[in-house]
C-alpha cells in the first residue's frame, strides 16, 4: 500500500470516517494526522461550484456555461471537447475543486429519458472516445474527474431502484464499452457509481462491475464513489468495492463499517486498501490545488460560442434558402429567441458568467428584424387568435425564423418525457405560418430528440440542441454565414415513438426493466430491421458539399488486429468547411447476430473549398470483435469484413472489405428468434430468456399499506396510504412556498420533487447529512403503514437524539 504508515496511525474508527463525505460537496478531513478534505463539484459542461453545503440547483458560482454533452456530441470534435474539458478544469482550479462530477457517458438507449442533454450518444465508440477527451482535458490541469454513472443507468424513472436486466452481450458491447474506453484511454480519478440496480444487483455493491470488469480487466487504479444517496447496504458497498460514500451521511455508515470490523464481518485488510486509494486521492487533490489560479472568462466564451458553431445540425435547407443575408430584414417568431434554453435542468445547472441570447446577438451585430413572441413559455394552452395574429403578420416577410424547443419543464434530471411532441402552442404557430409562408427557417433548441411532423413545409431546419451562454451569437453566425454548419447527429431522430425498439420496454414496471432489444439500440436497430426514420445517425448538411474517393484499405491488419483506411475527401462547393467522415465495420457472414454495420472510426476534416484533403481512421483491435458469452471474452471472428466510409449511417460513400483471421465461432443458436432478423414487432419473452440465459423473473407485487419498509419510495405506497399523498402535498407546498419560493412547473422544484418521491426512506437517511436518522425513516415507515402516533412517536424520539 502506498500510505501504509499512515494508515497505520489511524483509529478504525477515522478509517471508516474517510469513506463517507464531510457535507454534500467535501471529503472528510482527519486533522490530528494533517489529512485534508477536497471538494468536488457538479460539471459535466462547467462547474457548479455551491457555496453552501445545500444541493439548490441554482446556488452556485459563476462560470462558463458550456453547450452540454448532447450539443457537442454533434460535433465529433475530439479536440474541440478536449479544449472543453481543458477550460473547465483551469475554472476548477481557480474555485480550488479537486474533483469535477463528469462527464456522463450513458447510453442513449430511449429518446424519453430526462436526463439525455448530459449524455454523448446512442453509440459507444461515439461515446467512449468524446469522454476519453473531455477527462484528459480536465485532468491535464491536476484536476481529477468522475466518470459516470457507471452502469446502465439509461432513465430517470424509479432510477433508485429499478433494474436494468441486460443480456451480457449487450451489456458488453454497448453499455459497458463507453466506459471501457474512457478508463483506458483517460485514467479518470474517480468513477460514479449509478443509483439503480443490474440483473438485481445494486451498482454500489455489484462486485462484477466494481472489481471484475473496472479494476482487474480494465485496470482502474482511481476510486469508486456513489451517486449522491445511492448506497444500499454500506458493507456490501465496500466489498465489492466502492470506497466513497456521498453526500455526508451523518456518521451513520461509519459506525456500521466499524461494527461489522468489530465482529469480523469485514476484514480489516479490505477497509484499509479501500482507505489507502482514497488517502491516494485526497493528498495529491490537495497538493494539486495548492497554489492560485486564474482563467480569461472571455476566452472561455468564444470557446463555448466554438462549440455552440461547430455542433450545429443543419437537417434541411430546401432550395439554399439559408444563409440569410444581412440586408434583409427577417421576421423573429418564438420566445425561446430571447429567453434561450441554453442548458438542461438539474444537477448541472450552471450560473453562467455571461448570456447572449440570438435577438441580442442580432442586435449587436446591427441586423434588422422584426419580433413576436407567438406562444409563451410554460403556457401549452393553444390560442389559436395569436396563431392567427402571426401568421398574417408573417405574410409580409420573405424570410420568417421560428425559434423553437423543449422548454425546461419538458426534460430535466429526475424524471422522464412522456412523449416526443414540442410544446402545443409551438406547433400551432408553426402550423399557422406555415400554412400562409413556406419561406420559414426553424431554429431547434432541445436536449434530445423530438418529432417532427412540419419538416415538409419549411425550408430549413436547424438543430443547436441547447447552446451554451454564447448560444445567440452562435446562431447568428450560423444563420447569416459567417459559420458553417458542420456538425451531425450523434443519435437517430425516430419518425415516432413507436419506432424506438425500447419503447415498449420502456421505462418497465416498478422493479425491473427488461433490455429486449439487447444490442439493436438506435441505428443499429433502424437499420437491420428496415425502419424508416426522420434523420439518421450521423446526417447533417452544410452549406457546401463533399465528395469521397480512393479508398484504400490494407491487405491485411496488424497481429493486435488493428488497421488504418484511408480516403480523399473533396470540398466540392463554394464555401470553406469541415466534413465528419464516418467508418462503420459489418460481418454479413457472421454466425453470431450482428448489427448491418457498426462506428469504429471517424475523422473531422476542414477543407478548403475546391481542395482536397487525405483522410486516415485508425480501426482499434475492437473494431472487428464481439463479445463471445460462450467464451466470456472479446473475439475476432475470422472472415471476411465490410469496410464502410460514409457521410452519415445511412449515405456509403465508400467500401470494400478486408479478410480477417481470428477465432472460428459456432453458431450461437439464435438464427430463428427476433434477434437474427429484428423487425418491428415486440421481442418475444422466450427469445430474451433464450439470450439472457434465465427465465426472466416476474416483478414482485408493489407493498401496501401495512407491509412498507424504510426500502420503500412515496411514489410506491402513495396509490395505499392516505397518509403518503398528504405527506407529499406538504412536501410540495413547503418547497415551493419557502424553501424554493417557486411555481409548480419550475424545473428545479420538479427535479427535486420527483426525486423525493422516488427515493427509498433508508436512501433518504444515508443522503441527509445527518438530518434524518434511520430511527426516524423507520418511524416514517410506521406512519405511513397506518400507526401515526407511534411512527410520529419514534420521530420526536429521533429528534429529541439530535
Amino acid at each position: 500500500m502506498k500510505y501504509a504508515e499512515l494508515i497505520s496511525k489511524l483509529t478504525l474508527e477515522e478509517k471508516a470516517s474517510l469513506c463517507s463525505g464531510l457535507d454534500m460537496w467535501h471529503t472528510k478531513p482527519v486533522d490530528r494526522l494533517g489529512i485534508p478534505s477536497v471538494m468536488m463539484t457538479d460539471g459535466p459542461h462547467g462547474l457548479r461550484k455551491q457555496e453552501s453545503s445545500g444541493a439548490n440547483v441554482h446556488e452556485s458560482v459563476r462560470s462558463t456555461c458550456f453547450p452540454p454533452s448532447c450539443t457537442t456530441a454533434s460535433s465529433w470534435d475530439v479536440d474541440l471537447v478536449n479544449r472543453i474539458g481543458d477550460a473547465i478544469g483551469k475554472e476548477a482550479l481557480k474555485e480550488r475543486v479537486s474533483i469535477v462530477l463528469g462527464p456522463g457517458t450513458n447510453i442513449k438507449r430511449n429518446p424519453l429519458c430526462g436526463r439525455n442533454f448530459e449524455y454523448f450518444s446512442e453509440d459507444p465508440y461515439l461515446a467512449g472516445k468524446l469522454a476519453a477527451s473531455w477527462i484528459n482535458g480536465v485532468q491535464s490541469n491536476k484536476v481529477g474527474v468522475s466518470l459516470k454513472h457507471y452502469c446502465a443507468n439509461n432513465q430517470e424513472t424509479r432510477r433508485m431502484t429499478i433494474s436494468s436486466v441486460i443480456d451480457e452481450r449487450a451489456l458488453r458491447e454497448i453499455y459497458l464499452r463507453p466506459f471501457e474506453i474512457a478508463v483506458r484511454e483517460s485514467y479518470p480519478a474517480t468513477l460514479m457509481c449509478a443509483y439503480n440496480r443490474l440483473n438485481g444487483v445494486f451498482c454500489s455493491e455489484n462486485s462484477y462491475t466494481l472489481t471484475d470488469i473496472l479494476r482487474k480487466e480494465w485496470g482502474f487504479e482511481g476510486i469508486v464513489m456513489t451517486d449522491w444517496g445511492a448506497v444500499n447496504k454500506r458493507v456490501d458497498g465496500i466489498k465489492a468495492g466502492l470506497e466513497l460514500e456521498m453526500p455526508s451521511s451523518g456518521g451513520m455508515n461509519d459506525k456500521l463499517i466499524v461494527a461489522t470490523v468489530k465482529t469480523g464481518e469485514l476484514d480489516e485488510s479490505v477497509l484499509d486498501a479501500c482507505v489507502d486509494r482514497l488517502l491516494d486521492l485526497i493528498m495529491t487533490s490537495s497538493e494539486n490545488i495548492a497554489g492560485s489560479a486564474s482563467y480569461d472568462v472571455d476566452a472561455h466564451d468564444d470557446l463555448a460560442r466554438r462549440a455552440a458553431e461547430q455542433s450545429a445540425v443543419l437537417l434541411k435547407n430546401e432550395d439554399a434558402f439559408l444563409p440569410f443575408d444581412k440586408g434583409e430584414k427577417v421576421l423573429v417568431i418564438g420566445q425561446l429567441a430571447k429567453k434561450s434554453r441554453i442548458q438542461g435542468a438539474g444537477s448541472s445547472h450552471i450560473n453562467p458568467n455571461k448570456h447572449i441570447s440570438f435577438l441580442e446577438a442580432l442586435d449587436a451585430c446591427g441586423i434588422s428584424y422584426d419580433y413576436t413572441d407567438g406562444y409563451v413559455i410554460g403556457k401549452n394552452k393553444v390560442n389559436p387568435s395569436r396563431s392567427a395574429k402571426v401568421a398574417q403578420m408573417s405574410k409580409d416577410y420573405s424570410r420568417v425564423i421560428i425559434y423553437a424547443g423543449l422548454t425546461e419543464d419538458y426534460e430535466s434530471e429526475g424524471y422522464d418525457r412522456t412523449h416526443l411532441n414540442l410544446p402545443p402552442t409551438q406547433l400551432d404557430v408553426i402550423d399557422a405560418v406555415t400554412a400562409v409562408n413556406p419561406n420559414v427557417a426553424v431554429v431547434l433548441a432541445c436536449g434530445s430528440p423530438i418529432a417532427i411532423p412540419f419538416k415538409e413545409r419549411v425550408k430549413s431546419i436547424l438543430l443547436v440542441y441547447l447552446t451554451g451562454q454564447a448560444g445567440g451569437m452562435a446562431v447568428k453566425n450560423l444563420i447569416y454565414g459567417d459559420v458553417v454548419p458542420c456538425g451531425k447527429l450523434a443519435e437517430t431522430f425516430p419518425l415516432s415513438l413507436t419506432d424506438v425498439p425500447s419503447a415498449p420496454y420502456f421505462p418497465g414496471d416498478h422493479h425491473q426493466v427488461q433490455y429486449r432489444e439487447s444490442v439493436y439500440v438506435g441505428y443499429r436497430y433502424y437499420q437491420k430491421a428496415g425502419v424508416e426514420v426522420a434523420y439518421p445517425f450521423g446526417y447533417g448538411l452544410s452549406y457546401t458539399t463533399f465528395d469521397y474517393s480512393e479508398l484504400q484499405i490494407p491487405s491485411q491488419i496488424t497481429a493486435d488486429y488493428r488497421a488504418k483506411v484511408s480516403f480523399t475527401v473533396t470540398n466540392s462547393g463554394k464555401r470553406d468547411g469541415a466534413e465528419i467522415s464516418q467508418v462503420y465495420v459489418g460481418k454479413k457472414d457472421s454466425k453470431v447476430f450482428r448489427p448491418i454495420m457498426e462506428l469504429k472510426g471517424f475523422a473531422k476534416t476542414f477543407i478548403k473549398a475546391g481542395q482536397s484533403k487525405r483522410v486516415e481512421v485508425d480501426l482499434d483491435d475492437k473494431a472487428f470483435s464481439c463479445y463471445s458469452t460462450e467464451l466470456s471474452n472479446w473475439v475476432v471472428e475470422d472472415g471476411e469484413y465490410q469496410i464502410y466510409v460514409a457521410a452519415s449511417s445511412v449515405d456509403i460513400k465508400l467500401s470494400g472489405t478486408l479478410t480477417v483471421g481470428g477465432t472460428v465461432l459456432s453458431d450461437d443458436g439464435l438464427k430463428g428468434t427476433w434477434y437474427a432478423r429484428p423487425t418491428a414487432d415486440q421481442v418475444p419473452q422466450q427469445d430474451f430468456e433464450k439470450l439472457y440465459g434465465a427465465p426472466m423473473q416476474q416483478s414482485p407485487p408493489m407493498h401496501k399499506k401495512g407491509e412498507f419498509t424504510v426500502d420503500d419510495c412515496m411514489m410506491d405506497m402513495a396509490p395505499t396510504s392516505g397518509t403518503v399523498r398528504m405527506f407529499l402535498r406538504l412536501v410540495s407546498f413547503g418547497m415551493r412556498r419557502f424553501a424554493m419560493r417557486c411555481k409548480k412547473d419550475d424545473p428545479g422544484f420538479l427535479m427535486m420533487y420527483y426525486t423525493i418521491q422516488a427515493t427509498p426512506l433508508k436512501n433518504m437517511a444515508f443522503s441527509s447529512q445527518g438530518m434524518l436518522s434511520m430511527g426516524m425513516a423507520e418511524g416514517l415507515a410506521v406512519m405511513f403503514n397506518g400507526k401515526f402516533f407511534k411512527g410520529l412517536g419514534m420521530l420526536l424520539k429521533g429528534l429529541k437524539k439530535k
